[in-house]
Parts: C-alpha cells; sequence; structure tokens
C-alpha cells in the first residue's frame, strides 16, 4: 500500500507539472493572439506587421514564433519561413518539429484566420519545457526506484519483527503446553509495542501459574486435612464393630465417626460457599442495614464464650453506619474473625471490635469516595512476615495455629466476603498481636452517617510494625 500511495504521489507531482508548463503555454499564445487580433483591428496589416516584429525584437527567451501570410501564403512578417503544412485549421493546436539556427526543436502553434484572406500563425517553442519535462520524469523515476527499495526494506523489517514475535509466542506456548509453566517471553527492553504485548502475555501467564498453584495447594490441602478424621473415622467405627463391648460404647464411637464426618462436610460446604461468594451470586441479597447494630449483635454474641477465658471484647463503634450489602456475610466475616481472635488472644486479654467511616483512599493515596472501616484487633501471639503474606490463603495455618481446631478456611472466606463488597482486607502487626481491618467502600445507596473519626478506632496505643494490604478487586 504504501508503494501504491508513493506511484500515485509521484504520477500526481508528474502530471499536475507537465500540465502547468502546458497550460502556460497555450495561455501565453493565446494571450498573445487577442493583443495581435486587435493590433490588426485598430492599424490593419502594416500596424500588424510592425508589432510582430517589434514582439521577436523584444523576445529575451527566443522562443516566440510568428508567421503573418498573404491569401497566396506569401510570408509578411514573423521568424518562420513559410506555413506548415500540417497546420490547416484554425483554433486547433499543433505540435511541430522545426529547425530553428540549424537546431531541430519541437513548438506548439495555433492559427487564426484575419480578414481579407490573411493568416496569423502565434506559437511557441517548447524545447526548454521539453527538457524541464525529461529531467521531472528522471527525477520521479530515481525517487520512484528509491521508494521501491525502501518499501521492500520496510517490509522485510516489518514482517521479520512480527515474525520474532510470533515465534516467541509459539515457543513459549508451546513450552507451557509440554509443561514448563515458568517459560516466559523475553523483553527488548525498548519499551515499545512489542515489549507490551509480552508483558501483558507474561503477567497472564504468571496469573495462571498462581491459580494452578493455588488449585494444587487446595487439592493438597484437601487429601491432606481430609484423610486425618476420615481415618479417624474409620478407624473408630471399626474397632467399635469389632470390640464395642456393650451398646453405649458402640453408640459413643458412633457418635464420634459421625462428628467427624460433620467436620468434613462443614469443610466442603465453607469452599462451595467461597465459590459462591467469588462467583459474584450473592449480590441479589444486597441491602441497606445498620452496620453498628450487626457489629454489637456479633460481639454479644461471642462474649459468653471470651468470659470463659477471661477476655474482654471492647466495642468501639459510632452510634450508626448505614451500609449497603449483605447483611449475613458482613456477620459471617466478622464472626470469624473475632473467632480467631478469642482462639489466639492470651488469658486476660483484650478483643477490639472497632467500626468508623472516612475517606477511601485508593492506591495512590487519592480519595474516591467514602469507605466503612471494621477492625478487629487482639493482644495474642501475632504472625510473623511469611505467614502474612499467607495469612488468606486456603487452609493456611501458620505454626502457632497448628495445635488449635479450625480448617484454615476462616480468612478465605473473609476475603472472598470483603471481595465481593469492592473492599479490601488488611492485616496489621501490632506489638502485642494482630489487627484484621475490613476496608469497605460505602455505597451511594446507604446514606452513612457517623459520628466518629477513621482514626478514633482504639484508645489503647499499638505500635504498628507492618502492614500487609490484599489488593481491592472490583
Amino acid at each position: 500500500m504504501f508503494w501504491v500511495s508513493a506511484v500515485l504521489f509521484l504520477s500526481v507531482i508528474w502530471w499536475g507539472t507537465a500540465g502547468l508548463l502546458e497550460r502556460q503555454v497555450e495561455a501565453s499564445v493565446s494571450a498573445d493572439a487577442r493583443a495581435l487580433s486587435e493590433r490588426w483591428t485598430d492599424g490593419g496589416l502594416s500596424a500588424l506587421a510592425l508589432t510582430i516584429e517589434d514582439r521577436l525584437e523584444d523576445n529575451v527567451d527566443d522562443d516566440a514564433l510568428y508567421l503573418l501570410v498573404d491569401p497566396h501564403n506569401q510570408r509578411v512578417a514573423g521568424n518562420l519561413s513559410a506555413w506548415p503544412a500540417d497546420v490547416a485549421m484554425s483554433g486547433v493546436w499543433y505540435q511541430l518539429t522545426i529547425r530553428r539556427a540549424g537546431a531541430r526543436g519541437v513548438a506548439e502553434v495555433q492559427a487564426f484566420d484575419l480578414p481579407s484572406g490573411y493568416r496569423l500563425l502565434v506559437g511557441r517553442d517548447v524545447r526548454g519545457r521539453t527538457n524541464l519535462r525529461r529531467l521531472l520524469t528522471d527525477t520521479l523515476l530515481w525517487a520512484w526506484v528509491f521508494i521501491t527499495v525502501l518499501t521492500l526494506v520496510g517490509a522485510l523489517l516489518v514482517r521479520n519483527m512480527f515474525r520474532r514475535m510470533i515465534s516467541s509466542i509459539a515457543r513459549t506456548t508451546s513450552a507451557i503446553a509440554h509443561g514448563d509453566m515458568s517459560r516466559r517471553m523475553t523483553l527488548s527492553g525498548r519499551g515499545d509495542e512489542l515489549d507490551e504485548v509480552a508483558e501483558a502475555i507474561n503477567e497472564m501467564l504468571d496469573r495462571i501459574a498462581r491459580l494452578m498453584d493455588g488449585v494444587k495447594q487446595v487439592s493438597n490441602a484437601i487429601a491432606h486435612d481430609l484423610r486425618t478424621p476420615i481415618t479417624r473415622a474409620r478407624t473408630q467405627l471399626e474397632y467399635a464393630a469389632l470390640h464395642a463391648p456393650d451398646e453405649a460404647a458402640l453408640r459413643s464411637a458412633i457418635e464420634n465417626g459421625v462428628s467427624d464426618l460433620d467436620n468434613i462436610t462443614a469443610v466442603f460446604e465453607a469452599l462451595l460457599r467461597i465459590a459462591q461468594i467469588e462467583a459474584g451470586s450473592r449480590r441479589s441479597a444486597f441491602a441497606v442495614f445498620d452496620l453498628v447494630a450487626v457489629l454489637h449483635d456479633i460481639v454479644e454474641l461471642y462474649e459468653p464464650v471470651a468470659e470463659e477465658q477471661a477476655i474482654r471484647i471492647i466495642p468501639r463503634t459510632p452510634s450508626h453506619v448505614l451500609f449497603y450489602g449483605d447483611r449475613s456475610m458482613i456477620q459471617q466475616a466478622v464472626s470469624n474473625l473475632i473467632d480467631n481472635a478469642i482462639k489466639f488472644s492470651p488469658h486476660g486479654g483484650t478483643i477490639t471490635v472497632s467500626a468508623a467511616v472516612g475517606p477511601d483512599l485508593s492506591c495512590d493515596g487519592k480519595s474516591s469516595g467514602q469507605a466503612a472501616t471494621i477492625a478487629v484487633t487482639d493482644e495474642g501471639v501475632g504472625m510473623n512476615e511469611a505467614d502474612l503474606e499467607r495469612a488468606s490463603e486456603r487452609f493456611f495455618r501458620a505454626d502457632s495455629a497448628r495445635n488449635t481446631p479450625g480448617s484454615g478456611l476462616g480468612l478465605s472466606l473473609v476475603q472472598a466476603i470483603v471481595q465481593l463488597h469492592g473492599g479490601s482486607l488488611q492485616f496489621m502487626r501490632r506489638s502485642p498481636g494482630l489487627s484484621v481491618e475490613l476496608h469497605l467502600p460505602v455505597s451511594d445507596t446507604g446514606d452513612t452517617r457517623t459520628g466518629a473519626d477513621m482514626n478514633q478506632d482504639s484508645q489503647s496505643s499499638h505500635p504498628q510494625d507492618r502492614t500487609t494490604m490484599i489488593k481491592r478487586h472490583p
């Protein structure tokens, strides 16, 4: 297309220039003929002949051609010796080959009829125009040759560039198809569009690899965590069937086996619930409710459990916070956090449940509306940096939680609920303990009114050592 466009462009230049030269000659001859015709009308034959001679003397370019003949074709004035035999009609352009001063040339002429049988021939010697046209033609031909070469070279370069890109994609995808998930596309380092494509493909492959690792980890965790209760239930039932001394022992073994199977069922129900939440199927249950009332109900529910270990649960909330979301899922998320806090809090410790509303700060620190923040802070053993990175992974349990009951799905469920509401989950190390914060954007559907500030989440001082943010998924 570039080559064809260049040819058309050069052709337009050639035809435009050649046509301009030809139009200039024709306009000059026509104007000259009109002036001479007026001179004939004003002064007759003698005045016309004198005018022709004057113009020949004043013709610096020596390209003017004139010939005035009588009715017998005898020359009266002009610089041509005889009337050309090819010129027979008036008002028609003729191109003639003439010889002047021993040199052959080309002329464009036109004949005009005068009164009393006289005839006038006016023209121009166009040897200069012919030479200019030949020079223009040669120049444009050479330009066409260079453009052709550049077109071929450019086409080869672009073709090779895309072939390298496609070959890199083909090699990478082929290696991945054969099981090498570590293969990535190489970057040229120029930061051009090809690098952008390569970065996008590499990012996609990294995402796929992470998902596959997650599926593999979940599968391994399911196999590991479910094998123990299933084996224990089978062993208890088998032992009771073979060695139970009485009906009470047999019933006890059956009840223990049923309890283990209930735990397995609870794990699968939690996985299904997480999958449903991540799929967004629960958005139809969104409604406006008072977030503070929900928090107080949960605190009141867990206070008897906490009192058994001499643990205090202190709510720090404003009078009310209207929030648009799924009430039952928010209850589930906060309940999981409080349950974890009770498990890992020391005897006589304190758990703080706080809520506030403030600017929703994006990753670049700019406010993008309002957000409700729910924080559950304990004084337990906390987590190290490596555990914080994996805290919300399914079935992940820190070393400090190995001996406590649970399946490792609690924080995964919390993260899924927060993501469904368009928020983020944040873990903050304390000295001592851990603070888990839910940042939930406040929808315009619910008019949020609060009497508390974002910073008014706790009356005690907790030095912050490290913060891990789980990115928000819209």
